[in-house]
């Protein structure tokens, strides 16, 4: 299901043999490089990564691409880092679903985390509607509000077919507000004098990325962060069967578009399996349950995870690569006020459900 790129030529070159995918990739490799010195050079001044090197290679992609245009040489392996690196990256996430760890917290928490996810999607998708926000855009901006920050917008993108404007738009307003989120969260939980647990598990609700639930639960000790990650892998673990219901209504909701026979006297043909679940949820939603068997050495967990990281910040610097930042300048007052009210949204439904089981 391919990701659309903003590149001045397309991908293959009429009455040419298709160009060679290394030299965007390797291209792209260029900007990952780069986004990773970013976030390092972050640390080394500041003790931490405000940015993430995700989101540095938007960036970096997006200011490459506003100062010049890649040649066709490059067009093949841009288009391949953003769209066939970014479904393996996804696959490989799965991996990083600990089933056991989820079970251990219990039905009424669990059926609340999911719960929240659902009613944050479905609120923060009508606010962007209520915005005038495009669907697609919409769908990014709650998908990853709701359950996990830039991976959920990147996974959801190639499902709903969101343009690379759209994606890197999402991401890069989404991160601006995330690095707020830690920062404020922990004043939140001490003005509404909450312990461990209960402002633990609303840091794992409300902030979007696993490395910021933990630098925002840090604060309030070990067992805050504890309960922070475990609530986090739950919503993370949400993406695969949001990613499949948002497959089988994006050709309902006019995401995926039909063919001009497909449409018969007002009904759309039946879509084929490889349409309606795309194979990297499939692989997802594999690698959860191999892991959850015990068919998966707990070693390859940590390696996978980082692959899968690494993997999802070359395609982000493909999709900057790609990115007209016009179109994302032009999009911002609007996009902001989503993620500010969709954020808020979701701060209200955790602090219902926190209320609910007795955590705060």
């Amino acid at each position: 299901m391919p990701m659309a790129i903003t590149l001045p030529l397309p991908v293959h070159l009429s009455g040419r043999e298709s160009p060679p995918l290394l030299p965007g990739i390797a291209l792209c490799l260029i900007v990952t490089l780069a986004g990773y010195a970013g976030a390092a050079a972050e640390r080394a001044l500041f003790g931490k990564a405000w940015l993430e090197p995700l989101v540095l290679a938007i960036l970096i992609g997006a200011a490459i691409r506003s100062l010049w245009t890649p040649g066709s040489r490059c067009h093949r392996g841009i288009a391949f880092s953003a769209k066939t690196l970014l479904e393996i990256a996804v696959v490989l996430l799965g991996l990083s679903v600990s089933a056991a760890t989820i079970l251990a917290a219990g039905p009424a928490l669990l059926a609340g985390i999911a719960a929240t996810v659902m009613l944050a999607i479905a609120a923060s998708y009508g606010i962007g509607r209520l915005l005038r926000l495009p669907q697609r855009m919409a769908l990014l901006i709650a998908c990853g509000n709701a359950i996990c920050g830039n991976s959920a917008i990147a996974a959801v993108a190639p499902v709903i077919h969101a343009d690379g404007d759209d994606v890197a738009a999402s991401i890069a307003f989404t991160a601006v507000l995330g690095v707020a989120v830690v920062l404020g969260l922990p004043l939140l939980g001490l003005a509404l004098e909450m312990n461990a647990t209960s402002y633990g598990a609303l840091a794992g609700l409300i902030v979007y990325a696993v490395p910021q639930v933990l630098a925002a639960a840090a604060p309030f000790g070990a067992a805050s962060v504890h309960m922070g990650t475990l609530v986090k892998l739950v919503r993370v673990l949400m993406l695969g069967p949001v990613c499949v219901a948002l497959s089988l209504i994006a050709p309902r909701l006019a995401l995926v578009a039909e063919p001009a026979d497909a449409v018969v006297a007002g009904d759309v043909a039946r879509p084929g399996l490889h349409q309606l679940v795309p194979w990297f949820i499939l692989g997802f939603l594999a690698l959860v349950a191999l892991r959850a068997i015990g068919a998966v050495p707990e070693a390859l967990v940590a390696p996978t995870g980082k692959a899968s990281e690494s993997l999802t910040v070359v395609s982000m610097a493909a999709l900057g690569l790609g990115v007209d930042v016009r179109s994302v300048a032009h999009a911002g007052a609007r996009v902001t006020a989503a993620v500010l009210l969709s954020l808020m949204a979701l701060l209200g439904f955790a602090l219902v459900l926190l209320t609910l089981l007795a955590m705060l």
